[in-house]
């Protein structure tokens, strides 16, 4: 059975036992504090779990893209050394809110797997609950009894709480759950062991497919469980194991999830892959087998977090992405020998697919490709670089082991792997100190998790059932009343407080635009609030204390001046968004966007730099749409087909509701929920400040609105004002400066022929001054140059005479600089190396550098250690 069936199959059977299918949610979560990505299948539902909002049906399916890169069995290195986790993978589920419940959704299990999908009973195993004394939850009895009418009793387990409850995270909704394995392994081995053994104990064959959570129970700040007013069901079905199971193979790497992408690796390295069931391959296809898997998996990942708009970066998710993709890189790099980018060549055969299921990745194919060759390219770079930084390293090293401290910079610093180090330090007879780089990691991550460690106090519901209202858009000043707080104590900003109201005209932050700010007041007193923010369908506003009176009647207050200086920014934002599609073609697309009240940002796809021609269009167009004075046309609560018919336009990478908000400014239409002014006049004016590139195909420009505007043209007025005065005064100022670069271009020939005729004359008397040492032309002085001239100085020296050993320094600015020549003959002879000499007596002037064997220089801050460094410069010839 193809994988398409197996999808399909799934969705219809449950469309046709009642449920709404649902297209997956993005892989990348951009309004969730949480989570940086889509984890698990119910990550999209957690605000009914929760009881903070109502879904479309009591009853939903759907198959949800997945990325997990840590947590059980899914720590990022260990990808591709198995054949049955990944790091995207799709998690086909059934969902029920509120409405049936374990007898159910056991019943369509067995049935879809036993009678659909025609898996054999006799493969299969269940296991339920065993109950937790700690919890004071009892052994999931209901579970079991309706178990017995399916399956044989003893191929039911008990599960721990490990295995057998299933948690959202330390505090939420969670619950007993009950588990489906599938023993893949030939008859033969059956019979020596029985698969119930295996079940849970990381068996290659032996494997979960399906988990049937029975949400009951709501975890507390202080680890205890209470009951959660309705009972809900959270299936999640593991696709590419029942592609496994299902097209008879013992490896998810087998099945064609993953061979068309494994064939186009193989042709492209002209190496092979050999299928998991092939037994005692050497060393070396092994290796081949891991790096290909890695390969194929990571390019899942990668390409549809960039699909749904999230691009590599050093921070954050894009931080993650990238080091998804910089690992899969690697692996080419050592076990495949590929020395040029050719992962993009993947994402054409992950789009025809897998585009007719997530034709987000069919759409944004071309960008997928140029942004992972771009970053392919790059971290090739890096690679050669670290190759470098690890040649010195291993010349700086006495003895044949390489400090781990130093390994671990080279990770940490410049992204060089550490099995790629210990790899090249192998053939160079090397190692290198794995204690030290261990304590060195660990640091690492204590300091990251310190860094982010938050605690989160329950709820205090003041207004139990009440459903908050968002006024914002109407309004920036209203009568609220706290329905419920909640203390929040992060590492990064201290104790907070987290206000929910049963109306708010605050916007949390969304959509790119920043939360508002403003204050809580009452007849008593004022609370500020810093920020806000959306949460599991719950508007919270941050605040630094907590009110006296929770239960008073408070005014909410907007800072309607950083509301107003945003709403331009944002109104700005669509104007120049259709300006870009007229202007530089309909290929433009949103790829991101920043509206605060200081300035906008926003990213776009395009080939090109925007040219300065092309800039002054853009910002033409904005402006003439703001002189316009174009309405406001706001639609709320329209079906989103009719917006989409009307011309809005919507990004791929956000998650839609069956009803939306379209906002209109003229022929400007698009689906957007923040805050707009009433009609563009209000934005005064529009100036682009920067354009450059984020990544291959992505542009970014930063533009500014109203005030700001104001305050850019009387800075460049007083900057003229001070120009003209340093100037005396000129009549015609561009006149007056033309002068000035003339003028300044003669003196600069004088001054480069004067220093050219001061080198050759110290170079003539420096040349008298060698001195041999143990065969050795050796020189050591400090010459009163620039940095320029002593290092073109050292060279010439250098050249001059046979067996040389130049080391030069000289002060610029106040600060020290160093040169070494080294003939190519002393380098190789006498194992001599500039690199490491600068290194040395770089300690000298507190400073570093590096350069070849044969030439290096360095630059430091004491100058007084000059003396020093030049004296020490005989020694390495001595």
């Amino acid at each position: 059975m193809k994988s398409q069936d197996v999808r399909k199959q799934f969705l219809d059977f449950f469309k046709s036992n009642g449920h709404l299918i649902v297209p997956s949610a993005p892989i990348v979560l951009k309004d969730d504090p949480t989570l940086m990505f889509n984890n698990s299948g119910m990550a999209q539902f957690k605000e009914y779990f929760l009881g903070n909002g109502t879904p479309k049906s009591p009853r939903i399916a759907d198959t949800q893209k997945c990325l997990r890169v840590s947590g059980k069995h899914n720590d990022l290195e260990d990808v591709g050394f198995d054949t049955y986790h990944h790091t995207m993978f799709e998690m086909l589920g059934n969902w029920s809110f509120g409405d049936y419940f374990k007898k159910e959704a056991i019943n369509w299990a067995w049935q879809l797997l036993t009678e659909v999908y025609k898996i054999p009973k006799e493969n299969l195993y269940v296991s339920v609950f065993e109950g937790s004394k700690e919890d004071n939850v009892p052994f999931d009895q209901e579970a079991w009894d309706i178990w017995k009418t399916l399956i044989d009793e003893d191929r039911i387990i008990l599960g721990n709480k490990k295995d057998n409850f299933w948690e959202m995270g330390d505090q939420g909704p969670c619950g007993p759950c009950s588990e489906i394995h599938v023993d893949l392994r030939p008859e033969s081995e059956k019979a020596l062991v029985t698969g119930k053994s295996l079940v849970n104990n990381d068996h290659p064959q032996v494997v979960e497919i399906w988990n049937n959570v029975f949400m009951e129970f709501n975890r507390k700040a202080d680890g205890s469980l209470e009951k959660l007013p309705a009972q809900h069901v959270d299936t999640g079905m593991g696709f590419e194991r029942l592609c496994m199971a299902l097209q008879g193979k013992t490896s998810n790497y087998d099945t064609d999830v993953f061979t068309p992408l494994i064939e186009k690796v193989e042709q492209i390295t002209g190496l092979k892959y050999t299928s998991d069931e092939v037994k005692n391959i050497s060393e070396e296809q092994n290796k081949t087998n891991i790096a290909i898997r890695v390969i194929v998996d990571h390019v899942r990942a990668v390409a549809f977090a960039i699909a749904d708009g999230q691009l590599p970066s050093n921070t954050g998710a894009g931080y993650v992405i990238r080091r998804i993709l910089r690992r899969a890189i690697r692996y080419g790099f050592t076990f495949l020998n590929t020395k040029e980018p050719f992962i993009n060549k993947l994402v054409e055969v992950l789009a025809n697919q897998m585009g007719e299921f997530f034709p987000e990745i069919k759409s944004q194919q071309q960008l997928v490709t140029n942004v992972i060759r771009e970053e392919e390219a790059s971290f090739l770079r890096t690679l050669d670089q670290g190759l470098q930084l690890l040649e010195n390293v291993v010349a700086e090293t006495t003895g044949k082991e390489v400090s781990g401290a130093k390994v671990f910079e080279l990770y940490d610093t410049f992204g060089f792997p550490k099995d790629l180090t210990a790899l090249i330090l192998k053939e160079k007879g090397f190692s290198y100190n794995e204690t030290e780089f261990e304590v060195e990691l660990q640091k690492q991550k204590t300091r990251s998790r310190a860094a982010s460690e938050v605690s989160t106090e329950d709820w205090n519901v003041l207004i139990p059932g009440n459903v908050e209202t968002f006024v914002g858009y109407d309004k920036t000043e209203n009568e609220v009343k706290i329905t419920r707080i909640r203390k929040v104590d992060s590492k990064k900003d201290g104790i907070l407080y987290q206000i929910v109201l049963d109306n708010t005209p605050f916007y949390p932050e969304g959509g790119g635009q920043v939360g508002d700010k403003g204050t809580l007041v009452s007849a008593n007193e004022t609370i500020e609030i810093i920020d806000t923010k959306k949460e599991n369908n719950l508007i919270l506003h941050f605040a630094k204390q907590l009110p006296e009176n929770a239960a008073a009647v408070f005014v909410a207050k907007v800072n309607t001046d950083l509301r107003t200086s945003t709403s331009k920014n944002h109104s700005a934002t669509h104007l120049m968004h259709l300006a870009l599609r007229t202007i530089l073609g309909t290929h433009v697309e949103q790829k991101g966007s920043l509206v605060n009240p200081n300035y906008l940002r926003f990213d776009f796809s395009h080939f090109s730099k925007v040219s300065d021609e092309e800039i002054k269009q853009v910002e033409a167009s904005v402006n003439a749409q703001i002189e316009a004075q174009l309405q406001l046309v706001e639609h709320r609560n329209i079906p989103i087909q009719e917006a989409l018919d009307k011309g809005a336009m919507a990004l791929f990478g956000e998650k839609y509701g069956d009803t939306v908000r379209m906002i209109e400014f003229g022929e400007s239409k698009e689906l957007c929920g923040g805050i707009h002014v009433k009609n563009t006049a209000e934005i005064w004016h529009f100036k682009i400040i920067s354009e450059s590139a984020v990544a291959a195909g992505i542009r970014r420009i930063e533009a500014i609105t109203g005030d700001a505007v104001k305050n850019f043209y009387l800075n460049q007025e007083n900057t003229l004002a001070e120009i003209k005065e340093t100037l005396k005064n000129p009549q015609d100022i561009l006149k007056s400066v033309a002068s000035l670069q003339d003028d300044n271009a003669k003196l600069k020939k004088q001054v480069e022929q004067l220093l050219k005729e001061k080198v050759n004359s110290l170079k003539a008397e420096l040349e008298k001054n060698f001195q041999e040492v143990n065969g050795v032309n050796f020189l050591a002085k400090q010459v009163d140059l620039s940095m320029a001239s002593t290092k073109d100085l050292a060279s010439a020296l250098g050249s001059s005479k046979p067996d040389s050993f130049v080391f030069l320094a000289s002060v610029e600015d106040g600060l020290p600089n160093i040169h070494c020549y080294i003939a190519k003959e002393l380098v190789a002879s006498k194992s001599l190396n500039a690199n490491a000499v600068i290194k040395e007596l770089g300690k000298y002037i507190d400073g570093n550098g590096g350069g070849q064997p044969f030439f290096a220089s360095g630059k430091g801050k004491n100058a007084a250690g000059i003396a020093e460094a030049l004296a020490k410069a005989v020694e390495f010839v001595k």
